[in-house]
């Protein structure tokens, strides 16, 4: 319920504050789970791609230092967001990705490249994408955001790429190489 009271009204904030132009929006999957990959280079991006997208809710992995923060826990785990330790192997947060993709068939949010761009390019992905993809058998979504000028009224696009089906994820995750 809080999730869809808020999706409201950051998409009445949004379509106030910028000019959203989403790109591929027949693309999106309409049923079972699978991973929306996309670039990272705002704080704002979860939300921005909530308006691309259709299909709601979309749990999201979150670096864990930000569930140490106290008003701001409680409400990204409303939005249905879960911790990751970044660069430990955090087997818990790969499990919880599983089960949304696989028992709830829901849309698991990520961001490969691990962090946010500083500079706006396209960072290397991390293998964590693949791992989930490969175990969960589930296809990968790509969907790249674009900032216009910073202004108000700015300008973001939300281009949704075509789905990678989950058979171009059926790797030995334990062949290191292969993951990259």
């Amino acid at each position: 319920m809080f999730y869809q009271i808020a999706i409201r009204a950051v998409n009445l904030l949004w379509h106030f504050w910028f000019k959203l132009q989403i790109f591929g929006r027949e693309n999106e999957p309409k049923e079972g789970g699978y991973i929306l990959a996309s670039n990272h280079c705002s704080a704002i991006d979860p939300m921005i791609v909530c308006q691309g997208i259709r299909r709601v809710p979309i749990h999201y992995m979150a670096k864990a230092e930000l569930f140490d923060v106290p008003v701001l826990k409680h409400v990204i785990r409303w939005l249905n967001a879960f911790p990751v330790s970044r660069g430990a192997g955090d087997m818990s947060a790969i499990q919880n990705a599983i089960q949304v993709l696989t028992v709830e068939k829901e849309v698991l949010g990520l961001f490969p490249e691990g962090t946010r761009s500083k500079d706006g390019t396209l960072g290397r992905a991390k293998s964590g994408v693949t791992i989930i993809a490969a175990q969960a058998k589930v296809p990968v979504v790509p969907v790249y955001i674009q900032y216009g000028r910073k202004k108000f009224r700015q300008n973001i696009y939300i281009s949704i790429g075509e789905k990678i089906p989950a058979e171009h994820f059926d790797v030995d995750i334990s062949d290191r190489k292969m993951l990259k």
